[in-house]
């Protein structure tokens, strides 16, 4: 059976990707990583990509005149791999509602919080300073609206009380490496289908 055929688009070190990386190479994971595309050059990531012996590409972001100049050249790339499914893992660029609209359902992120509750950035300090007992992740697929879109799949830890926001962050990016890949065989195995904008396993209806 084909795999499907995965973009990861970083913008840092990659522990993302390299959780995806390790996934693919099992020989019953119905994916694989045909491209890794950075909007920085000259990251951590993109030598873990070549390590891997993955094509690997830069799209420097400010080298664009505008947003919708960047995602064109981004699109052609992906295009030209034969991308089906994007995974954003820690890129730090939002994406206009256009792109997203043209990746429709083939667009998924992942976030360090338990979406729909903070959104955004420095979510691990903001979950302390608001007292919540549990924080997380989160994968889900992408809306034109940021941090939204049907989730896929999620997973909490404990918010201890001698928590600081990096102690909570490598808490929760233990997690992520779980779960994103997780995810994405959901995806791969055709495990998942949508329906009024809510993720659903399997034939159920519930």
């Amino acid at each position: 059976m084909a795999k499907l055929k995965l973009a990861v688009l970083i913008s840092g070190r990659g522990s993302n990707l390299q959780s995806l990386i390790e996934a693919c190479e099992g020989p019953d994971y119905r994916a694989e990583i045909v491209h890794v595309i950075s909007n920085i050059p000259a990251v951590m990531g993109l030598d873990r990509a070549e390590q891997a012996g993955l094509p690997t590409t830069v799209v420097d972001h400010t080298k664009f005149a505008d947003r919708e100049s960047f995602e064109t050249a981004l699109g052609q790339v992906l295009q030209q791999a034969g991308t089906e499914l994007i995974c954003l893992a820690g890129f730090m660029r939002l994406l206009t509602g256009r792109f997203v609209i043209r990746w429709h359902d083939k667009l998924i992120n992942i976030h360090p919080s338990l979406l729909p509750a903070f959104k955004g950035l420095d979510v691990h300090q903001r979950a302390i300073d608001a007292g919540v007992k549990f924080s997380g992740c989160t994968v889900h697929y992408v809306r034109p609206d940021m941090d939204s879109g049907p989730i896929i799949a999620q997973a909490a830890v404990p918010v201890l009380q001698n928590d600081d926001a990096q102690a909570l962050a490598a808490r929760i990016v233990e997690q992520e490496h779980v779960i994103y890949p997780l995810a994405v065989k959901l995806i791969a195995e055709g495990n998942i289908r949508i329906k009024n904008e809510r993720v659903l396993f399997g034939n159920s209806d519930a």
